[in-house]
């Protein structure tokens, strides 16, 4: 299984976390909903009795009192985390009443009905020992003491004081209970150990992951202990004015943002922006999760390597751009003298990150056409999935046709200018820290435009619809890239985990900004030459295998889980007919 399917299936996983409520306020809300349904359903229909509104009084009250302890007892006394715990409790419960009446009507000779409170008590506790070993940091001695808690206290409210004793001690209650706890016992043994011997504890690297917003050292640690060195790779395409100390620059890392916010890399385009004077342009380029840093040392270590660059190439003209469209495929090139850039898009039909191979096929014909370097930039302007062969295959045709023209095209002297959105005072959700860029290259006396958001991925028909309204406003813009920034400036609650550029702020809004930004920046142009800049550095990356091995412990969990939650049920079902 290649790196990107690993990652595929992480992120799949991911969507599980949705489950949860949005707050620890709503949390608490659908936590006392669902235990005035669950006293309300087992009072009336499996345990009768006459005073139902002090019962249901005095269970809201047991209920908030024990989430409150158990928010104590569980690892950084997380009060959300105990009142999610509680609802799926209550939720599970539930159901098991719902499936006993469904029983006690169609079926002639079921078990006491009380009895069903008491295995119920006990499954909620077992389910109650997983959580708690699993993603709330509880030992598994310390959980089974815990896990009895909320579970007990509301059976003694349930149920009547004469009827404590026969249910508990019932052979049913007593040893399908157990039996469903010692279940969930093996169960957390297990899963923990799914991932060895690469990954020493999974219930480690899950809570590390709940719990990296509080506490990103954990982790981080995690994450770097499993990375690898390697020595990374930084172009940087600088546009430098003749006779001012100003210059902008195009800056393609070899390093990919990520893994996710606020971890590792996953604000380094801002970051690298930062570090540059505000006045660069992050691109994306061709690489993959891989190549994420891990850890904000790792990033610290980045960023003070951009300082020792060395001079690979500079001149003082460019040629006119070239664009090829092969069905999907979009290839926009400049040469600058014996350089190349390249912006590759399939917009607005989209994909994932490019692979590698794409890269390497294009740099090897490149090489082959005598350019001494190629600069390549992945626009990641589109939503979409991985990359079709037929849409590869195209692009790298493109690419090579884009490379022969380029081969052909005169050379001449440019003028260049920059504008920002740092004094725009723009606020969006779907937009990061380094906001918006606009390029303008006036070549041959005609002018180009290049666009960049730092943002993860655009909405499809976003670049389109902001070409669009440019050109009709006489601006020539040739692409708009995004930086694929993992950062978040809000909690974001969407199946991929982030909002692409265009997915809240509408398109009008986009154009106008960009509108004004490609204004300011065609009125500040000004001669200039160029300086291709690189340098490299020895950091640690996380590598395929970190995924590799998350994948495969989070994987075997998963199917651990099938296989203990199918027992689970089938002893519970079997509590119905003893």
């Amino acid at each position: 299984m290649d790196n990107s399917d690993n990652v595929s299936r992480i992120h799949g996983m991911y969507s599980v976390t949705l489950l949860t409520p949005a707050s620890k306020i709503h949390s608490l809300i659908y936590s006392l909903l669902t235990t005035v349904a669950f006293v309300i359903l087992s009072v009336l229909i499996f345990v009768p009795r006459q005073e139902i509104a002090g019962i249901l009084a005095l269970a809201l009250v047991v209920m908030a009192a024990t989430q409150a302890l158990d928010s104590r007892l569980i690892r950084n006394k997380h009060y959300a985390k105990a009142l999610h715990m509680s609802l799926y409790s209550n939720l599970l419960w539930i159901l098991m009443l719902l499936v006993a009446l469904v029983s006690i009507t169609i079926l002639p000779d079921v078990a006491l009905p009380a009895s069903h409170i008491g295995v119920g008590m006990f499954a909620i506790a077992g389910f109650r020992i997983g959580l708690m070993t699993s993603v709330l940091g509880v030992d598994i001695k310390r959980a089974w003491g815990i896990s009895l808690i909320q579970p007990v206290a509301i059976f003694l409210v349930l149920v009547p004081p004469e009827m404590w004793l026969s249910t508990l001690t019932h052979p049913t209650t007593l040893g399908l209970g157990l039996g469903l706890m010692a279940l969930a016992t093996a169960w957390s043994l297990l899963t923990d150990r799914a991932g060895r011997p690469r990954m020493g504890s999974t219930h480690r690297l899950i809570q590390a992951y709940l719990y990296s917003k509080e506490d990103m050292v954990g982790i981080e640690s995690m994450l770097e202990e499993h990375s690898k060195p390697s020595k990374i790779s930084t172009s940087q395409l600088r546009f430098k004015a003749d006779k001012e100390a100003r210059d902008v620059r195009l800056v393609l890392p070899e390093i990919h943002p990520g893994p996710f916010h606020p971890i590792g890399g996953s604000n380094v385009p801002f970051q690298i922006y930062q570090t540059l004077d505000s006045s660069a342009m992050v691109m994306h380029t061709i690489s993959d999760h891989a190549m994420n840093l891990p850890s904000s040392k790792q990033v610290r270590n980045y960023l003070e390597s951009l300082s020792g660059t060395s001079l690979a190439d500079a001149g003082m003209s460019c040629t006119e751009p070239a664009t090829v469209q092969i069905n999907k495929a979009r290839v926009i090139g400049l040469r600058f003298d014996k350089s190349v850039l390249l912006f590759l898009s399939l917009s607005p039909y989209g994909m994932e990150d490019l692979p590698i191979y794409v890269k390497k096929a294009i740099e090897g014909y490149s090489q082959s056409r005598n350019y001494e370097r190629s600069l390549i930039i992945d626009c990641h302007n589109a939503m979409g999935r991985e990359i079709s062969g037929d849409d590869s295959a195209d692009m790298l045709k493109a690419a090579r046709l884009c490379l022969d023209s380029l081969m052909t095209k005169k050379d001449h002297p440019f003028k260049f200018g920059y504008a920002n959105s740092t004094d725009m005072d723009i606020k969006a959700p779907d937009l990061a820290l380094g906001g918006l860029a606009v390029l303008c290259l006036d070549i041959g006396e005609k002018r180009y435009f290049v666009g960049w958001a730092d943002a993860n991925n655009m909405e499809n028909g976003v670049r389109e619809s902001v070409v669009e309204s440019l050109t009709k406003q006489g601006y020539h813009m040739l692409e708009i890239s995004t930086s694929d920034t993992h950062f978040a400036q809000s909690q974001v609650r969407t199946k991929q985990g982030y909002y692409q550029f265009g997915a809240i702020t509408p398109e009008a809004q986009i154009s106008e900004w960009y509108l004004r930004l490609s204004e300011k920046a065609s009125g500040e142009m000004t001669p200039g030459s160029f300086e291709i800049l690189e340098n490299q550095a020895d950091l640690k990356v996380m590598g395929p295998m970190v995924f590799e091995d998350f994948n495969r412990a989070l994987d075997n969990s998963f199917k651990l889980s099938k296989i203990f939650m199918t027992a689970g049920v089938a002893t519970f079902l079997l509590s119905l007919f003893l």
